[in-house]
């Protein structure tokens, strides 16, 4: 067995918990082919009845995937969906978790990220993720700072932290593979000062050249730096005003990620800290458009009410 389908053997049998008796979808594209086949041999090997569909890549993450399979993803037990681009944010996505379905979707995963983070010890960063998540929900107001400039609070009062730990075993559980992060929706409205974007960000990768945010009354109201800031207003302005909403607060907590340009895995990183534009249904939000978009900060310092989460990169809760 090589080091692939043995990480996609890892994933059905530990993350998921997919038993024999149960109905496995897989939903991938042209890219991610044969990582999808790796998800569909794994399942097969459990006896389970397993139905592999490609679709056409979606544009960008948070689209939502063809009707067809929308409804397929309600009447199944299990979805695997390695994506080019994410389904996580999609109402179908939604239904399918209302409908009982465990889902993991794993955006942009390259075969690296999947053999190095798909071995890491998901009942450690389960437990430590949980941690942090519970900080979050009895937290009100937290601030972000970084040496290039970051400077943004925002409410988080009312709001459940939520923990991605890889361990998808209830019925209506779904998250990342790979996972490890704790996150929320902060309020709307509530997000001001300054993001400075110099890790990575969602459709554009390494960043070479800070991003800089203006954030007033929960919204990005400018966008500045060199191509990766045009780049992303190209993403934001044809959704409209609500794309550039402050959607997500989350923490990396899995020890086998590391910065990679991909932000699936860079986002879990422990040491970093991501924010989000755009959706926030999944999380407890209201906004409801077709986009999210993470960019990763690095070396930041996390404070919630008066405890500190994270120093300078250094993760203080494990």
């Amino acid at each position: 067995m090589n080091q692939l389908h043995r990480a996609a053997e890892i994933a059905v049998r530990k993350c998921l918990a997919v038993q024999s008796y149960e109905t496995v979808l897989i939903i991938t594209d042209e890219g991610k082919r044969k990582i999808g086949y790796a998800f569909w041999e794994a399942a097969k090997s459990l006896g389970s009845e397993v139905i592999l569909v490609e679709i056409i890549p979606r544009k960008r993450h948070g689209e939502e995937p063809p009707p067809v399979i929308a409804d397929m993803m309600k009447k199944v037990d299990v979805i695997f969906a390695p994506t080019s681009k994410s389904l996580t944010h999609t109402d179908a996505r939604r239904e399918a978790s209302l409908a009982g379905a465990r889902t993991a979707t794993l955006p942009g995963i390259t075969e690296d990220s999947m053999v190095r983070t798909l071995t890491a010890d998901y009942d450690r960063i389960a437990k430590r993720t949980n941690k942090i998540a519970s900080v979050l929900t009895e937290g009100s107001i937290a601030r972000v700072t970084t040496p290039r400039g970051t400077d943004i609070t925002m409410s988080i009062s009312g709001r459940q932290g939520l923990s991605d730990t890889g361990l998808f075993h209830r019925k209506g559980a779904y998250g990342n593979l790979p996972a490890g992060e704790a996150f929320l929706a902060p309020v709307e409205g509530s997000a001001k000062g300054v993001i400075v974007i110099d890790g990575a960000i969602a459709d554009t990768g390494m960043v070479r050249h800070p991003i800089t945010l203006t954030v007033k009354n929960g919204l990005v109201t400018e966008i500045t730096g060199k191509d990766e800031a045009q780049m992303l207003r190209s993403l934001l302005e044809p959704i409209g005003k609500l794309a550039y909403n402050i959607a997500e607060l989350g923490i990396g907590t899995n020890d086998k990620a590391i910065l990679t340009g991909n932000v699936l895995e860079d986002e879990k990183a422990i040491g970093t800290v991501h924010i989000a534009l755009g959706n926030n249904v999944s999380m407890g939000g209201s906004i409801n458009v077709p986009i999210h978009l993470d960019g990763i900060l690095l070396e930041p310092t996390l404070t919630i009410d008066d405890k500190a989460v994270l120093q300078n990169g250094t993760l203080l809760i494990d």
